[in-house]
């Protein structure tokens, strides 16, 4: 009785920190890291069963106490390596390896070739396609960025899942569960969402940010797919957000981002209805929202973010 009753104080507090952690980072966002190469310092715990590296990108790691899931892979097979080294200390001799993929994008697949070969890899069905259709472009587009990030992507091909899902899967990774979730397009095509229900802990890969301008990366993502699937998540009322990249917070960065994406589509609607070409309407809205959300980042990416918003139906 006395070890159950420490065990529920200890996730009381881990939650309570958590939450602490999250409203700061609502009043000031964390910066974004951009350095390819993660740390190799220990994953810091954020709940009961998750524990996080932080970097480019946020990685999560999920230790249940028959497997252990592995969330993004970071740029390149090194980290990958270093992530799944981490992910082995955090779980007892013999644990399943899980690894799942939030989408296609290089920080968060191409570290696939850097885990163990009996590491079981699970992603849905769209991002699989996206992968296999765009992942080499996107590969050379980031290694056209920096010397680091093209050496950690030296020799990376796009790599097939083990396990694929439509539209959802759920892992039992024993005392904690893991809900993998596809519900459309919105920053890309095969965007992933994970949830732990035990924790109340939501990675949502890059559909939920703190404070960082919405980016669209495929042809069918738009404010109003996006709000979609924003709306889908919304259901699943998380206390804890670990987004990809920046600060974590609470179930009200949900909101925020919904609240960002009704407000460009609505001053989309407004000048398009006037007239206004794509490209006007982008250097018009990026000067509003330059005033109206600073703070923010990667607001540069708002005409092109126009640029959606005008294709969509």
């Amino acid at each position: 009785m006395r070890g159950r009753t420490w065990k529920i104080l200890s996730a009381a507090l881990t939650l309570a920190v958590v939450a602490a952690h999250a409203i700061a980072a609502r009043a000031q966002p964390t910066p974004i890291i951009t350095d390819p190469m993660l740390p190799q310092t220990a994953p810091e715990r954020v709940s009961p069963h998750v524990y996080v590296i932080r970097g480019f990108p946020n990685i999560g790691i999920v230790v249940g106490e028959r497997a252990t899931l592995v969330v993004d892979t970071g740029v390149g097979a090194r980290n990958g390596a270093l992530i799944a080294r981490a992910a082995r200390g955090l779980s007892t001799h013999g644990q399943r390896l899980y690894l799942t993929t939030t989408h296609f994008h290089p920080e968060h697949t191409s570290g696939q070739g850097g885990f163990p070969v009996q590491t079981t890899v699970i992603r849905n069905r769209a991002q699989q396609d996206e992968l296999e259709a765009n992942g080499a472009r996107m590969d050379a587009l980031f290694a056209s960025r920096s010397a680091p990030m093209k050496t950690l992507l030296k020799g990376d091909i796009p790599l097939r899942a083990d396990i694929l899902f439509d539209r959802g899967l759920d892992l039992d990774l024993g005392g904690v569960h893991a809900l993998l979730r596809y519900y459309g397009a919105a920053h890309t095509q095969g965007d992933e969402i994970i949830f732990i229900p035990e924790d109340s802990l939501l990675l949502p890969g890059d559909v939920v940010q703190n404070e960082i301008s919405p980016n669209f990366s495929c042809n069918s993502c738009s404010p109003h797919s996006w709000i979609a699937v924003l709306d889908q998540v919304a259901t699943l009322h998380p206390r804890i957000i670990i987004p990809d990249h920046g600060g974590f917070g609470g179930e009200g960065l949900i909101a925020q981002e919904r609240a960002f994406l009704a407000d460009l589509q609505a001053r989309v609607s407004v000048l398009k209805s006037q007239g206004m070409s794509a490209a006007q309407a982008g250097q018009q809205i990026a000067t509003e929202f330059a005033r109206k959300y600073a703070g923010w980042y990667t607001l540069r990416n708002l005409p092109q973010s126009v640029q959606h918003a005008y294709a969509q139906p």
